[in-house]
Formats: C-alpha cells, structure tokens, sequence
C-alpha cells in the first residue's frame, strides 16, 4: 500500500478576532495519494486557501496534524511548491532569473541551473520570453513563470491557491490544459482551490466541497470521467448541478450569517 503524499487529521484553525474566536477550520481529515489533482471547492469563507496555507506550513493547525510525505509539516519545505493568484514574481528579475532563482538559493551549479530553466522555458512555452521583465507579460504569461519556477525546484507536492481567478476565460483554459499536460507528465501531487465549479470538475481526480465557517469537508467525491473532459457534456453538467447546490447552499448560508450580522450590528 502506497503512503499518502498528503494527510491531514483532525486539523481545527482558530484564529483571534475583536469580537471572540474565529472557527475557520474544523475536524478536518483527509488522505491525499501520492499523484492525486485534488480541488478544494467552496464559496468565499470556507477555509479553503486557510487549509492550503497549513498545508504549505505557511500557516499551522490550532490543533491537529498535517504530515506531507510522511513527515509532519512545522513550516514550508521543499517537498510543497506553492503558486500563488498574485504571481509573486521578482519585478527586477528577468523570466528565466526568476524561474532560476530557487536553484541559486539551493546551491545548484549554474550549468545544471542554466540546462533546467531551458527546460522548462520550452515546456511552458516561454523561450522567446526569456529576457524579458514580468511587467512586459500578460497576466496568463507571469503565471506561466511562475508555475515554472515552482517546477524548477521538481517539488513532488504543488499547492496552487486560485492560480488562474484573475485571468480571461480563454486565457483561463489555455492554462488549465498546460497544467493537465504538465501533471500527466510529471505525476505531480496537486492541491488546488477554486471557488470556479466548472474549473473543479475540468481538473481534478478528486473534488473536496467546504462548508461556510466553520471550514468543514462537506462532501469528497472522485470525479471519475474520462479525459480529456467535455464541459458541454451531458456527464459534467450533470455533476456540475450537483456541485452547484452543494456549493449555494453554503453561499445561502454565508449570505444569512452576513444579514444577521448586520442585524445585530
């Protein structure tokens, strides 16, 4: 039996606020494979991203534990890559500077550092774009950089946290099939959260639904239909209406916890 990449149990975040403790995560568990496209899926407030910062040990559990490859996480470490919505590059840097400098950091002699960012430049498509500064690029280029310079460190874990919310539609799927080409490839252990059903359901093996606050696993179900997937299929949107009641029904439950606030306020 093969161990999980990922396993979280019994993981509760709480964090303090002026008006008394904030649950944001509670009695989650989870078993994540080794290979595993896992969503995260749920309305705003549910504890996704909180749950993928614990994971990254960006941010640890109140209670609970989280182990990645067998080891329990106490804080980043080179076995989790994460990609961030925002990009987080170095504006100073050039694409293949940036997409290097993790290695520098490591170490890496500059040949291997030179050979590895050729690499990956040519399998993101971004050799022409080698020179150029991320203020020159459009948004679907700067994460094309940045999911390289994740892939560049070869992390077998990548945490991805809304990586593709601000871009266009069109540009929004060139993305995702590169990202489906690359973990094919690869055999990468994928978290990845999305408040986008359709984007869910296009990627994963797997879709975890979060509860509105406090975080909780409301429903894990493996998607099991074929790929390449077909979102005017008659299968995906059938269970794109079901996600999409799971889903409302937090977000109806958000909305009332938003007007009792202002009731009350």
């Amino acid at each position: 039996m093969r161990t999980s990449h990922i396993t979280v149990r019994g993981v509760n975040k709480i964090f303090p606020t002026a008006g008394g403790p904030l649950v944001a995560l509670q009695d989650i568990d989870l078993e994540i494979p080794p290979g595993q496209f896992t969503c995260l899926l749920g309305p705003s407030g549910c504890g996704k991203s909180t749950l993928l910062n614990a994971v990254a040990g960006f941010a640890l559990p109140t209670s609970g534990t989280i182990e990645a490859n067998g080891r329990t996480v106490t804080g980043p470490g080179p076995e989790r890559g994460m990609v961030f919505q925002e990009y987080a590059l170095f504006p100073w840097m050039t694409v293949e500077q940036n997409i290097g400098f993790g290695l520098e950091i490591k170490g890496m002699p500059a040949p291997q550092i030179r050979a590895r960012v050729a690499d990956l430049l040519k399998m993101l498509s971004l050799s022409d774009f080698r020179q150029r500064f991320p203020k020159d690029l459009s948004g679907g280029m700067r994460q094309r950089v940045a999911i390289a310079r994740v892939l560049a460190l070869d992390s077998p874990i990548m945490l991805m946290d809304e990586p593709f919310g601000a871009l266009d539609a069109l540009t929004r799927r060139n993305l995702q099939d590169e990202l489906l080409r690359i973990w094919s490839e690869l055999k990468k252990t994928i978290i990845f959260v999305t408040h986008s059903i359709e984007e869910a359901i296009y990627l994963a093996d797997r879709i975890v639904v979060m509860t509105y606050r406090p975080g909780t696993v409301k429903r894990d179900l493996i998607v099991d239909l074929p790929r390449p997937r077909d979102p005017a299929a008659g299968e995906f949107n059938a269970l794109k209406r079901e996600l999409g009641q799971l889903v409302m029904e937090e977000q109806q439950r958000h909305h009332h916890d938003e007007l009792w606030m202002a009731a009350v306020d």
